[in-house]
């Protein structure tokens, strides 16, 4: 099997499991908290979303994301530098997406442009590096983070396999939620 199958294959994993999750789900459950202070799966979706825009888009082939070409901002009605993460309390109580059919949608679109990136590749562009500007500030006294060089294999696979880790997390909010098999 081939680096591009392979990553083909995992994300193919991803959206079977998500919309496995998600099938049957009500507005009120893609909402709903565990906690107070827990995510819900519309925060996760969307937080896939933006990930998968931001890795394709801007890091590995250095365009807007479509977040901002497409403007899929305005179409879920949230701020242009949301950028799907990094919270805080407030955010995840006041988050609301108020049909998560656009968002899947924007999800769709992401997908199809990622598929169309990965199917251009050849074989010697998995070995290209990019180098990573430091995400977030220093730890508390801590050196500034240096930039990280990483091969586009190396970036397409961790992306695969944080969109996973997110996807197991979806089915287990929907099992807190409804229980078991429901």
């Amino acid at each position: 099997m081939e680096i591009k199958e392979l990553i083909q294959s995992g994300l193919a994993n991803t959206k079977r499991s998500i919309d496995r999750a998600l099938n049957g789900l009500t507005p009120e459950e893609l909402s709903w908290q565990p906690a107070p202070d827990a995510n819900s799966i519309q925060i996760v979706l969307f937080h896939n979303a933006r990930l998968e825009d931001n890795t394709i888009q801007a890091r590995l082939q250095n365009k807007p994301q479509l977040w901002d070409s497409q403007m899929w901002y305005r179409k879920l009605n949230k701020d242009v530098k949301d950028s799907g993460g990094h919270y805080t309390l407030d955010d995840v109580k006041n988050f609301k997406i108020s049909d998560t059919k656009d968002l899947t949608t924007y999800m769709d679109a992401l997908r199809n442009n990622t598929l169309e990136y990965i199917k251009g590749l050849k074989e010697g562009d998995f070995d290209r590096k990019i180098t990573l500007a430091p995400m977030g500030p220093p730890p508390p006294g801590g050196a500034a983070r240096p930039p990280m060089e990483l091969t586009v294999g190396t970036m397409l696979l961790m992306m695969v396999t944080h969109l996973a880790q997110h996807a197991g997390e979806i089915g287990y909010i929907r099992g807190l939620k409804r229980g078991m098999d429901k």
